[in-house]
């Protein structure tokens, strides 16, 4: 599975100076630098180089500042890696190649030297927004078929886990998840419903979600 390359990109980006998060906005890792603004590191991933891999990284240059694709090395050393048309293309789209060894061990086939066109400002703010506003890295990148644990949601059980003890308003529990507010009048997740005028509990499936999640 693609999340068996992801500890190993991880550390590697991480090693060049960036926070590394999976799964933010669609991309199976960002990378953002410190500073602000910050650099945007996109990486995707996928068991062997292909030409969707490509399509990819081209579909996320309208966010970035650096993109790179990686892949599991061919044990025959017939893959995609070894074909210099490929790694022209890469070069060409301005894409770095990251070769990912059964041991785990990255080697840059291709830096990603040219820089990416960002032609998209509202999809890179978006990207960049859920990156800072996720705690920690709760997401394998290259996850699939499993619900992804957004900012949001991540906030949203914040909200749960508080009003498990009881009804509470709105600010109440903003110190531990500012978009309280929003969150509970919007409940996305039917996890909440308001008892008084600007008072909140818990539903049966806002416990199970609490349970669930050993909040």
């Amino acid at each position: 599975m693609e999340t068996s390359l992801y500890q190993p990109i991880k550390a590697f980006i991480e090693a060049a100076g960036y926070e590394a998060k999976g799964e933010i906005g669609g991309c199976d890792l960002v990378g953002l630098s410190p500073g602000d603004p910050p650099i945007v590191v996109i990486c995707e991933l996928k068991l062997s180089f292909n030409l969707e891999l490509i399509l990819q990284a081209v579909d996320r240059a309208a966010m970035a500042d650096e993109v790179w694709v990686a892949a599991r090395i061919s044990a025959t050393g017939k893959g995609r890696e070894a074909d210099k048309r490929y790694r022209d293309l890469c070069r060409r789209l301005g894409i770095g190649m990251l070769g990912v060894s059964d041991r785990g061990e990255v080697s840059v086939i291709v830096n990603a030297v040219t820089p990416m066109p960002r032609t998209n400002p509202k999809r890179r703010s978006r990207l960049v927004r859920e990156h800072q506003k996720r705690r920690g890295d709760p997401t394998l990148g290259g996850s699939t078929r499993r619900p992804i644990m957004t900012a949001y949601r991540q906030q949203a059980l914040l909200c749960a886990e508080a009003l498990s003890a009881g009804p509470l308003r709105p600010r109440d529990i903003k110190p531990r998840a500012p978009d309280a507010g929003k969150i509970l009048l919007s409940n996305v997740y039917g996890w909440f419903e308001r008892v008084q005028p600007g008072v909140y509990q818990l539903t049966d499936l806002g416990r199970t979600a609490v349970v669930a999640t050993g909040a």
